[in-house]
């Protein structure tokens, strides 16, 4: 006797009430899914990305600064500091004023502290700041930065 064999027929009535329990399976889960989309997106629920790791090569110049294209890294002795270079205002790409000692926007002039702290204009956040890590040798002379992009 074969497989097909041995079995009876679906009814009408059966079949009818297992499509319909598919149907509301299948509907159930759209709507689920279809609420749970706008609830991530109102969460701004983000799968953060990998950290980006960039080396500077140590010691920085005299002037105690060096700009990168995403960054610019601050160092003395003992401590670096290294913050955006992208201004919270615009987006523009914003630069180091050595002889004024601040950061600033060229688009609009908002200016920055080397910290990151905003000073002035239109721009209303501080700048992100990244971590730095200081790599020594044995002597105890900074031989690089290394620094976080997030």
């Amino acid at each position: 006797m074969s497989v097909t064999g041995s079995r009876r027929p679906l009814s009408k009535k059966e079949s009818r009430r297992s499509l319909l329990r598919k149907m509301f399976n299948w509907s159930a889960a759209a709507v689920a899914l279809s609420l749970v989309y706008p609830l991530l997106r109102y969460t701004r629920f983000r799968v953060k990305p990998k950290p980006r790791y960039v080396t500077v090569n140590g010691p920085l110049p005299l002037s105690g600064y060096h700009a990168e294209r995403d960054f610019i890294l601050f160092a003395d002795n003992e401590t670096a500091i290294a913050v955006s270079r992208t201004c919270t205002h615009l987006g523009c790409r914003i630069n180091f004023l050595e002889d004024k000692d601040y950061i600033e926007c060229p688009c609009h002039q908002s200016r920055f502290t080397r910290q990151g702290k905003r000073i002035t204009g239109p721009a209303e956040k501080d700048l992100p700041a990244y971590a730095v890590e200081i790599q020594k040798d044995q002597q105890g002379s900074t031989t690089k930065y290394v620094v976080e992009l997030i």
